[in-house]
């Protein structure tokens, strides 16, 4: 098997790793508030899913919809296109995680009044630790879909 086939399911896996991490933290801190640690992971490291669960939650309110409707779906679709050999579902996991992975930059911004007006003001995201996961996402998500599109590239280019 091409090693670039097998590089597309590295945006679904962060993407599952990083979700289940998030949703771990938050349950551990549910049996130890108390926990400056704990504290620490839940809002600098995952907050970005805090802020997304919230913007989700006015629209889907199931526990752990994140986790058990968004990223084990995509993660499952990318496990049976890679041991099938099956181009489709692994390119389209790939492509559903980087959508949900521009989402979750999308949700990091902080809610405000809408304006009217067009501005090139930057995008505010996390610093620190939570900078360094939502990089870390981006970064594999990325990755993995310009690997799909380039597969595909090569599969039309082979064809004619």
């Amino acid at each position: 098997m091409n090693r670039l086939f097998k590089l597309q399911f590295l945006g679904p896996l962060a993407l599952f790793v990083t979700t289940l991490c998030a949703e771990l933290a938050a349950r551990a801190l549910e049996y130890a508030p108390s926990s400056e640690f704990l504290w620490f992971v839940n809002l600098r490291m995952f907050g970005i899913f805090q802020r997304s669960y919230a913007a989700l939650s006015e629209v889907v309110d199931v526990e752990g919809f994140q986790l058990f409707g968004i990223a084990l779906p995509i993660f499952a679709l990318a496990c049976f296109g890679l041991f099938a050999r099956s181009r489709l579902p692994l390119a389209l996991a790939t492509h559903l995680s980087f959508a949900c992975a521009a989402f979750l930059v999308m949700f990091w911004q902080t809610p405000g009044p809408p304006t009217t007006q067009a501005s090139l003001v930057g995008i505010a995201v996390p610093s620190g630790a939570g900078f360094y996961v939502l990089s870390s996402i981006m970064g594999t998500c990325l990755l993995s879909f310009a690997i799909s599109h380039l597969l595909y590239i090569r599969a039309a280019r082979a064809e004619l």
